[in-house]
């Protein structure tokens, strides 16, 4: 049984692990290779499903993968447009490719600057389109993203009550801006549900002597205040082999912690090529 946890003040229950919009998803042209990764985590029983409007064909490869299994998911999407019309746009055609009729969350994506937040926020921002779209019913719930700036993200959780952030959570965060010593606690406060990403740095993390397995890096990010983490992968057995890791193994300790964080520190900043 995969563990699950609460989603935040959204009250639903998701996998402790979901499926990220990029890996072999983030392409064009792969459909048996990506329909084989997304049949593998719903054979396993994972519930959290991302994708992207950025996300070359990811949202194309769900709508032909997905079928009556929709109903059992839930399922997000972002939009990186910063005006209400163009949100609208994205909207339309993420639930066309995805062959839904609603998204369970709809995040705005990948908020980096003072100017993005006066783009979103101000008069005919994409905000407007976010509340509009859950006032119809086409979006359950509404969700930020965000893994450049962790001020920008914090300022933008106080422009609106979002439901849900997405960040990045992984040891090399500490030594640089880090998310998870700023906008985790804040998240937190505000009982908002937390999603890590970047959790094996593009795997990147996995080329570091004596961690080249997936098993700290999630143990690691399931330690922190999370509700789930979602991971891009290429093939199905990677995608058994992070559900393994999210199933079996014990959360890591604060000294364990520690030790990762020291460890991966003289690198640090490339592991973070996200910032």
């Amino acid at each position: 049984m995969i563990p699950r946890c609460l989603l935040g003040k959204t009250g639903v229950e998701v996998t402790r692990i979901g499926l990220g919009g990029e890996g072999v998803l983030r392409t064009w042209g792969r459909e048996r290779e990506a329909r084989a990764v997304i049949h593998k985590a719903l054979e396993l029983g994972i519930n959290y499903f991302e994708s992207a409007r950025a996300y070359s064909g990811s949202e194309s490869y769900y709508g032909l993968s997905l079928g009556e299994r929709r109903k059992e998911i839930f399922l997000a999407s972002k939009s990186h447009e910063r005006t209400a019309a163009g949100a609208r746009g994205h909207l339309e055609t993420t639930l066309k490719n995805l062959q839904t009729d609603w998204l369970d969350l709809w995040q705005v994506h990948d908020v980096r600057t003072e100017q993005d937040l006066q783009e979103i926020f101000g008069p005919g921002g994409a905000i407007e389109a976010f509340e509009q779209a859950r006032r119809e019913g086409k979006v359950r719930f509404i969700g930020l993203t965000g893994h450049q700036n962790p001020q920008v993200l914090i300022k933008a959780m106080n422009l609106f009550p979002f439901d849900t952030v997405l960040l990045p959570v992984n040891p090399a965060e500490p030594a640089f801006q880090s998310f998870i010593d700023s906008v985790l606690p804040e998240a937190g406060r505000r009982q908002m549900g937390v999603v890590g990403m970047k959790v094996l740095c593009r795997g990147l993390a996995l080329q570091m002597p004596d961690y080249q397995e997936v098993q700290p890096w999630i143990r690691f990010a399931l330690s922190q205040q999370v509700s789930t983490v979602v991971i891009g992968c290429e093939t199905p057995e990677q995608v058994e082999q992070n559900l393994a890791a999210a199933c079996s193994e014990l959360p890591m300790d604060s000294d364990e912690q520690q030790r990762l964080i020291k460890k991966v520190a003289p690198v640090a900043r490339r592991l973070m090529y996200y910032k």
